[in-house]
């Protein structure tokens, strides 16, 4: 691989990332119906916009799924790995292998999303307890509706909460799962963003 390949492959990585990123935190928004008229939603919006609106006219939301955004953010995928694959001389492989890797990566990127923002909300509930920034209730406001049927099922442990625990235990069997069903579909993890 030549350096020009490598930083092109880079760029392209990096760029597809955040757009992935976007598209799935938009999508974790719309699902949780956290508040749209928080900054950090705000700008999620005017980010994806030009993108998700046009496709929308074809997919519409169903309930409180944005299937543009998903279907985006997998097409997004495909792409990316499609790219990957070529600018590395290799061919592509059947559509609907790469429907499944894409797919595996989106899983992975949405696991990965919950890993970091429930981790983001321990540390904050340390150093900076009930505080009001649009960050932290955004975090609140995706991590929630994960925790609370677990809380219900924890007995009361005297003011300290065991749910994040929990959560942390199930996405590690679920990173596991997709680890091995990647590793079953000849998947190689660099191609796809979120494994």
């Amino acid at each position: 691989m030549t350096a020009m390949n490598e930083i092109i492959t880079y760029l392209m990585q990096t760029l597809l990332s955040l757009l992935l990123l976007a598209m799935l935190l938009r999508f974790l928004l719309q699902l949780v119906r956290a508040d749209f008229y928080n900054p950090i939603s705000q700008f999620l919006a005017k980010v994806t916009n030009p993108l998700v609106l046009p496709l929308r006219k074809i997919i519409p939301s169903y309930a409180n799924l944005d299937l543009a955004s998903l279907l985006l953010a997998l097409l997004l995928q495909m792409a990316g790995i499609a790219t990957l694959l070529l600018l590395n001389g290799v061919g592509l492989p059947s559509i609907v292998q790469l429907l499944v890797w894409s797919a595996l990566g989106i899983t992975g990127l949405l696991v990965n999303i919950y890993f970091f923002a429930l981790l983001a909300m321990i540390i904050l509930s340390w150093v900076a307890p009930g505080s009001k920034n649009p960050a932290i209730y955004l975090l609140y406001q995706i991590t929630e509706p994960v925790m609370a049927p677990l809380r219900k099922v924890l007995p009361s442990m005297g003011g300290l909460d065991f749910s994040p625990i929990l959560v942390f235990i199930l996405i590690n069997v679920i990173q596991i799962g997709l680890r091995h069903i990647a590793n079953s579909a000849g998947l190689y993890p660099g191609l796809v963003f979120g494994l």
